[in-house]
């Protein structure tokens, strides 16, 4: 768990032996079967999550069904933001896809490394400036792309997902309707 949250880090920034090691004494790992909600709605959320292993998906509700906004592989960031940084209950669920290793730093840790590092602080607004453009993108692709051209662009740039979550899912995530993404689906492995 060091050495990936080592190199986490150091696509960053890289930290001195001392200030990496005061890192580590905040960061907590913690370990969850597949399907297990992480936080759920009216939670309040204790941590940001950097995933080490596994997959997990964020969603609300609306009426009963379940839309997803963000599905978060190996390497990303993922928790409740609002309910993290006001402290007011989760409108989200966030919740394994499959079994899961997670890095989690709880606020308090999180605002304790910046007020005694300026380094931690510089990496702390370069991952925010980093979700920032991500979300933005993905706003942008949203609004911007045909449903088939939005298919094709996900499954371009995220083609392990196909094998790894369910066809629901990724259809809620692309906001298209599962009877759709099957025939974009068939479709792009005829292609093949």
């Amino acid at each position: 768990m060091v050495d990936f949250l080592k190199r986490y880090v150091d696509s960053y920034a890289a930290l001195s032996d001392e200030e990496f090691e005061y890192l580590t004494s905040k960061v907590e790992t913690r370990n969850f079967n597949k399907k297990h909600k992480i936080i759920s709605i009216g939670d309040t959320e204790r941590y940001l999550n950097l995933i080490v292993t596994g997959l997990v998906r964020k969603y609300f509700l609306k009426g009963r069904e379940e839309l997803i906004t963000q599905i978060a592989k190996e390497n990303d960031l993922i928790n409740s933001s609002v309910s993290f940084l006001d402290g007011s209950p989760s409108t989200y669920v966030v919740e394994t896809i499959e079994p899961t290793v997670l890095l989690s730093i709880s606020l308090d840790n999180l605002e304790e490394l910046y007020s005694k590092s300026h380094k931690m602080e510089h990496i702390g607004r370069l991952i925010v400036t980093n979700l920032f453009l991500q979300k933005e993108e993905w706003d942008h692709e949203r609004m911007r792309l045909n449903t088939r051209d939005r298919f094709v662009h996900f499954i371009k740039n995220n083609s392990d997902l196909l094998q790894r979550v369910p066809q629901k899912y990724l259809a809620s995530y692309l906001n298209i309707k599962p009877e759709t993404f099957s025939r974009l689906k068939h479709l792009l492995q005829k292609k093949r």
